[in-house]
């Protein structure tokens, strides 16, 4: 697994904040928002990127719902992975798929590179229950 050293992202890219509720329920709007969205779209590979990149999307915005939750906000994306796996280490398998769908989001964004079909295919599920777990640790 290739994350970003949370020493690093503590003295470079974290700060303390005042935890936010409403910030937080504000981003648990725009998820919800956002997941219907996503889910009410056909999946093509002419999509599929676009997709993958929505789901992407919806778990770093529950990614940055836990940091403020927890009084903590990052300037960095891949900071957001990081914390997440050192609360969560028995979760190697689904940091390693937000990771990946991270990497596949950059290589859209900065190069144009579609994601294959297959990814969605073989990673639907587990998109979702990441999804459902973040949700729950938002909301607990």
């Amino acid at each position: 697994m290739n994350l970003m050293d949370w020493g690093e992202c503590r003295r470079q890219f974290i700060r303390t904040v005042t935890p936010d509720k409403e910030k937080i329920n504000s981003i648990l709007d725009t998820v919800s928002k956002r997941k219907k969205f996503v889910e009410n779209q056909q999946v093509s590979k002419d999509n599929v990127s676009f997709i993958i990149e929505g789901y992407y999307e919806i778990i770093k915005e529950l990614l940055v719902a836990i940091l403020l939750k927890n009084g903590l906000k990052s300037k960095n994306h891949q900071c957001l992975i990081s914390y997440f796996y050192r609360k969560h280490s028995d979760r190697e398998f689904e940091t390693n798929l937000i990771s990946e769908m991270s990497y596949l989001r950059n290589r859209l964004n900065y190069y144009g590179e579609a994601v294959d079909i297959s990814f969605y295919e073989k990673n639907k599920e587990e998109i979702m229950k990441i999804i459902l777990f973040l949700l729950l640790l938002v909301k607990e």
